[in-house]
């Protein structure tokens, strides 16, 4: 008994108390961090998940270990690069006590294989991707379908980063695949999440965008605003090659009601890209190098640390169909470095295609035949017919028209393919105009109009400049208005606005 008549607690029981009232806390934070992480604030389930790893770590290392990699996520999610790196920095092993940040663990120590990850991901976020995959790769090739949902998608998600695009989608449909039968269906919106970009990333559009919407809808019934997000960016990103730009617009002011307050920097870029992505399949250039420019460009502005390099092709072709090619060269050197990581296998022949873009006159068709031969390597019809095009358009205008309709062709078959409706029409609209002549052609007024000259004539009806027309379809702006002169004379009609009503009245009557 205490002198005051109250119970003395035994020795130790106060402290006890302290700690297992911290360890709860640090529980709460970790299931609130989670719960952040998936709607709300990407920011806030950072601190929250940081703050449970650290309260956790002495009586429970796997909670630990959890915790830290969520808080990744998040990082990862606001494009928080800082906090990414702080949380992979690797220090002394307190179980073996292996030192350097680079040194592996002894033999037989129980904290090897997650300082091994801790190695690999901080080199991920160093961008040293050599060291990354030497030690990541082999762990990720000795996951088997057994292991648990976490291990499959972190397995995954890993994957996706380094750019080992079949074996990302295999670990993530197993993930899936164990979550469904798990019955863990609140796991399963995130990991479609994941599955979707490693399709689009393969240029697998029409998969992902079937993935994208299948986990929207139980995203939402969830929820999961911030996984939501995510899915929304992805499918975006397949309309902006499928869609009008109407569509587009509006999906993309979906992902950014959630994205924005949240902090989502992912989604934000993506969905900034899909926009811009829209506005240069429809011809919208100077727009679209305009959006694109805080997205790819070195600074405060870039859209994420860890995506960039995805939207650099498309800034380098507006920046060029927008007669500002001044402004691309810096970014192709940067791309070069990415691409020479290995963490893309897409960004060789991306690389070749800017090259060719902005190569004077002599090295042009070299530099688009390596582009060419580089696709052969690499899966994505999307991003391989985009080079026969540029290839096709660059033939054209230099007067080797069957050259370029081969190009043109196959461009067409490519985007056909990859359901790329947007690009389709662009491609045969390239295709008529280097003479191609298909079971499509135009009848009434416009029949007496050369391929080029209505392409011309359409796109002043649907409100196109000059300048838009001269950029879509590389020729000068003079040109462009004596083909006009030339449709006015023609059709019998003087000005832009006769021009759109004629065209609008044709097409009713079709």
């Amino acid at each position: 008994m205490n002198d005051d008549g109250t119970r003395a607690e035994p020795p130790g029981a106060a402290g006890a108390t302290v700690s297992c009232a911290s360890e709860a806390a640090s529980r709460r934070a970790l299931a609130h961090g989670q719960e952040l992480l998936r709607d709300g604030p990407v920011a806030d389930a950072c601190s929250a998940l940081l703050r449970a790893a650290a309260g956790l770590r002495e009586t429970d290392p796997v909670a630990t270990r959890r915790a830290l990699l969520a808080a990744a996520s998040a990082a990862w999610s606001a494009g928080d690069h800082e906090s990414y790196r702080r949380i992979f920095a690797v220090g002394p092993c307190p179980a073996c006590g292996a030192g350097r940040a680079c040194t592996p663990c002894a033999p037989g120590c129980p904290e090897a294989a997650w300082r091994d990850h801790r190695i690999g991901m901080s080199a991920v976020a160093e961008g040293d991707f050599q060291r990354a995959v030497a030690v990541l790769e082999p762990r990720l090739h000795r996951i088997t379908p057994r292991a648990e949902t976490d291990e499959l998608c972190d397995a995954g998600s890993v994957a996706l980063l380094l750019g080992r695009l079949p074996l990302a989608r295999r670990l993530l449909s197993l993930a899936l695949a164990s979550a469904r039968s798990a019955g863990a269906e609140t796991a399963v919106p995130g990991i479609i999440a994941h599955l979707a970009c490693a399709e689009l990333r393969e240029g697998r559009h029409l998969q992902a965008r079937a993935h994208a919407e299948e986990g929207l809808v139980l995203a939402r019934r969830l929820g999961q605003r911030n996984v939501a997000a995510d899915l929304s960016a992805v499918r975006a990103l397949v309309v902006s090659i499928a869609g009008d730009l109407p569509a587009v617009r509006d999906q993309v002011a979906e992902v950014l009601a959630v994205a924005q307050p949240h902090g989502l920097a992912q989604a934000v870029f993506l969905a900034e890209w899909a926009q811009a992505r829209a506005e240069l399949g429809a011809g919208k250039v100077e727009r679209a190098g305009a959006r694109l420019a805080p997205l790819v460009q070195p600074g405060a502005r870039q859209g994420h640390f860890g995506l960039w390099f995805l939207a650099v092709p498309c800034f380098v072709e507006a920046c060029v169909l927008s007669d500002r090619a001044l402004d691309a060269p810096e970014m192709v050197d940067l791309f070069a470095v990415w691409a020479d990581l290995g963490a893309d296998p897409q960004a060789p022949a991306q690389l070749a295609r800017c090259r060719a873009l902005l190569a004077p006159a002599d090295r042009g068709e070299e530099l688009y035949r390596t582009a060419l031969a580089h696709h052969e390597q690499a899966p994505g019809p999307y991003e391989h017919a985009r080079t026969h095009l540029a290839f096709g358009m660059w033939l054209r205008r230099r007067r080797r028209p069957t050259e370029a309709r081969a190009q043109l062709r196959a461009a067409l078959m490519g985007f056909e393919h990859c359901g790329a409706l947007l690009w389709t029409r662009r491609a045969g609209a390239e295709l008529r105009a280097a003479g191609e002549v298909t079971g499509t052609g135009e009848a009434g007024p416009l029949s007496s109009l050369t391929p080029q000259q209505v392409r011309i004539a359409r796109d002043v009806a649907r409100g196109a400049t000059n300048k838009e027309i001269a950029a879509e379809l590389s020729i000068s702006i003079r040109t462009v208005e004596y083909h006009l002169r030339n449709v006015f004379a023609q059709l019998g009609v003087r000005s832009r606005t006769g021009l759109a009503h004629l065209l609008t009245n044709i097409d009713v009557h079709r």
